[in-house]
């Protein structure tokens, strides 16, 4: 009997290095997860980022059109007045307005 309990004692502690060794199994396949969700994460956040950088630059370049575009603060260049001689000339010479 004493051959026996030996052999059900390796026996045991074969199952248990196994039972061990499976522990490590899924605590490795739980980092990994983690890891993944960190990932996972990340990647959100720089897609949040990139976004919120896309918005600004598009919301700037609206701003650059609108302001190329604006009449305010432009010069119109007017005509010359004429003068009484440039007048008179001018409809001495038959041509008129009208």
């Amino acid at each position: 009997m004493d051959e026996l309990e030996k052999k059900k004692e390796e026996l045991e502690e074969l199952r248990g290095e196994s039972k061990d060794s499976n522990q490590g199994v899924q605590s490795e396949a739980v980092s990994d997860l983690d890891r993944a969700d960190q990932i996972v994460k990340r990647q959100k956040e720089e897609s949040n980022r990139r976004e919120e950088i896309l918005e600004r630059e598009e919301a700037l370049e609206a701003r650059k059109r609108v302001g190329g575009v604006a009449e305010a603060g432009k010069v119109e260049e007017k005509p010359a007045e004429e003068t009484p001689g440039e007048y008179s000339k001018r409809i001495m010479a038959g041509e008129h307005d009208g």
